[in-house]
């Protein structure tokens, strides 16, 4: 019932740009830093965040557009917020950076509501496992052949039986790369790769068949996740035990459901830092369960974790190299894998994270 919980008292916007340990880069894009906007919420004295990976303007997108529809609302209507933030954000537009900017204050309201009621968000949400496998993911086109090998090495020494890889710059040496990346991790781990659209159809399809030959179990993005035919048309003729995932730049029900209808994908992937928060990811969670197919959370392991463990249809959690590394340096409680699964700790309310202020506050950025 609207009205029973306590109202919002505060909405705080920071923003920190934190550089890479090296650069990187994938099949199709370069970077050396990344930008997380944090949105905090303060009701009945409790005080839960949300956050995203985007630009600095989704912060000013929340300052400017959301703080006000959601200062003075009952925190526990969740589901009346979203509306009233949908309806404002009409003549913006729902996708990019607006999406993110929804999906930050979505998530901090539920770790809000979370924290009122004192309890774990995996456990708010109905607990159905104690943890969700994580992905190992890296292995970026920058990097050497060493160093791809330690990195991905690295994680199956350290329980991952899933890693990652990044293939597409140079199409040409990817199957050597490949191969590397098999010797290093041998038979202790499933090997993944993606592609972040970089292929064409027929390029991709001969490189399924090279990839095949070192067991690579997942193949993301082997051509843009906009060319849903392209995509059909490689999970046809994909080598037997090769799934085809995408899914990733989601912003909305509707980009899943056409992903979906159109039978694009194995795997679908949703980020809860794009897709509308918690809300957004329980119904993408949602449309894979009514056609019975698994969903993988795509990077932000700190909050997929809880929603790995909460939903049924998670078969993991991608343990994005950049995102791990920033959630354990900016957030105290971020949790890390064991046995290769990532469990959120059932000992702290909400998602359990903490933003690290003193640490933090070498990275804040205007805006």
């Amino acid at each position: 019932m609207i009205g029973r919980g306590p109202k919002i008292e505060a909405v705080d916007v920071s923003t920190y740009v934190i550089p890479t340990d090296a650069p990187e880069s994938d099949g199709t894009l370069e970077w050396d830093r990344t930008t997380l906007v944090v949105v905090e919420i303060a009701a009945g004295g409790a005080r839960g965040l949300g956050y995203t990976y985007a630009a600095a303007a989704a912060g000013g997108v929340v300052r400017e557009q959301l703080a006000k529809l959601v200062l003075g609302a009952d925190v526990f209507a969740i589901a009346a917020i979203n509306a009233r933030m949908l309806e404002a954000i009409r003549n913006l537009g729902r996708q990019g950076i607006v999406a993110t900017a929804l999906s930050a204050v979505d998530t901090a309201l539920w770790d809000t509501k979370a924290r009122l009621l004192h309890m774990p968000l995996a456990v708010l949400l109905g607990t159905a496992k104690p943890g969700v496998p994580a992905y190992g993911s890296g292995g970026f086109t920058s990097y050497t052949i060493d160093r791809l090998q330690e990195q991905l090495g690295g994680w199956a020494g350290q329980g991952l039986r899933l890693v990652k890889m990044k293939v597409g710059r140079q199409p040409g040496e990817d199957p050597a790369r490949v191969h590397a990346a098999r010797a290093a991790i041998g038979d202790r781990a499933q090997l993944f790769v993606d592609a972040n659209g970089a292929y064409g159809r027929k390029q991709a399809l001969a490189l399924a068949e090279r990839f095949a030959a070192d067991d690579v179990r997942w193949f993301e993005e082997p051509v843009s996740s906009d060319d849903l035919d392209g995509l059909r048309l490689i999970r046809d003729r994909a080598p037997a035990g090769m799934d085809i995932a995408a899914g990733e730049y989601g912003y909305e029900p509707f980009y899943f459901r056409r992903m979906l209808d159109a039978g694009a994908v194995d795997v679908l992937q949703a980020d809860a830092t794009r897709c509308g928060g918690v809300s957004g990811f329980v119904t993408a969670h949602a449309l894979c369960d009514a056609r019975g197919l698994p969903l993988s959370a795509h990077c932000a392991p700190a909050l997929h974790a809880h929603l790995g463990c909460a939903l049924t249809r998670v078969r993991h959690v991608e343990y994005f190299h950049d995102h791990q590394r920033i959630e354990r340096m900016l957030f105290e409680g971020a949790p890390v894998p064991r046995d290769g699964l990532l469990s959120p700790d059932l000992e702290r309310p909400g998602l359990g994270l903490d933003l690290k202020r003193a640490d933090a506050a070498r990275f804040a950025a205007g805006g």
